[in-house]
């Protein structure tokens, strides 16, 4: 798919900023979003600080297996960075096209996305130091149908190659990093140990800069690439239930939307079941689909 072929009916940017500035206006609704997110956690009878720490290992792996191929071309595997198990269980294998190296044109572009790839590496090994032997394998990765699937129900074509160019590249990425960021926020008040709560908010920070810069470079690329990620932050307000609680890149009232926040400035959190419902595609608690076709791997999935 080019990102040019978009659907011009998507949701439009102030009915979705709207609409999220009332589900998301003062800080109770911050509140009672951290409570959801206890109750979506709640999927055995005691849920650990080591079970929160593997659910974000698991985006984690995402996120550093996407950026990873498309700097380098190799897997983390190919690249010295271990998937397996803090148990020694194998990682699960990464579904990519041939090639998928992404032709930067861009010097400055490929700078930057070579330092979020690091990032992203460092956040595996680091997860994976955190929880040693309790650390889980990375679970099978589609980067390839995923993207397809996501691309039809965004109403942007029937496929869709995050590698095939510079402008596909950052629309890929948007999808990861605003994902990861409210989902960092809405785990920030459940982790009982503050040690490990300082380091996850070091991590939900480094994401956010990284959202920023996504964000950022997809306004400077023009209004094809800033509708393109309007349907995809429509698709995903819809899988994750809230409707119209997402915002992509664009201008609304003289004022671009690249930092996406709320009438207070704030960030808004997803619970571990809607961070689920997006990458899972809409696919069933459990069972998994899209990113995760066999599911993430850890006792929340």
């Amino acid at each position: 798919m080019s990102y040019q072929d978009r659907n011009q009916d998507s949701v439009s940017m102030e009915e979705s900023r709207s609409s999220r500035r009332s589900a998301i206006l003062m800080g109770g609704a911050a509140l009672a979003g951290l409570a959801l997110g206890k109750a979506a956690f709640a999927q055995s009878a005691t849920v650990t600080d080591a079970d929160i720490l593997n659910f974000a290992l698991n985006l984690e792996f995402l996120e550093a297996q996407f950026y990873t191929i498309a700097t380098t071309g190799m897997t983390l595997d190919q690249a010295g960075i271990p998937t397996k198990g803090g148990n020694g269980t194998a990682g699960g294998a990464v579904t990519v096209k041939q090639n998928a190296k992404v032709t930067f044109t861009t010097p400055l572009l490929q700078k930057f996305a070579a330092e979020v790839a690091m990032d992203e590496q460092n956040h595996v090994k680091f997860l994976q130091a955190q929880l040693g032997a309790s650390a889980v394998a990375q679970p099978p990765i589609d980067l390839m149908n995923s993207f397809n699937a996501l691309a039809q129900a965004a109403g942007l074509g029937a496929t869709f190659d995050p590698f095939a160019s510079e402008t596909n590249f950052l629309l890929g990425a948007f999808i990861f990093e605003d994902v990861g960021v409210t989902a960092y926020q809405g785990a920030a008040g459940l982790i009982s140990d503050k040690t490990y709560l300082d380091k996850a908010v070091g991590i939900h920070n480094v994401e956010a800069y990284h959202a920023a810069s996504i964000r950022t470079r997809i306004f400077q690329a023009g209004e094809a690439a800033q509708s393109a990620s309007q349907a995809i932050a429509a698709t995903r307000a819809r899988l994750d239930g809230t409707g119209t609680g997402d915002v992509g890149v664009g201008v609304m009232s003289g004022a671009s939307t690249i930092v996406d926040n709320d009438d207070n400035a704030l960030t808004f959190s997803r619970t571990t079941s809607q961070v689920l419902n997006i990458v899972y595609g809409g696919g069933p608690a459990g069972t998994g689909g899209a990113f995760y076709p066999k599911a993430m791997t850890g006792n929340i999935k």
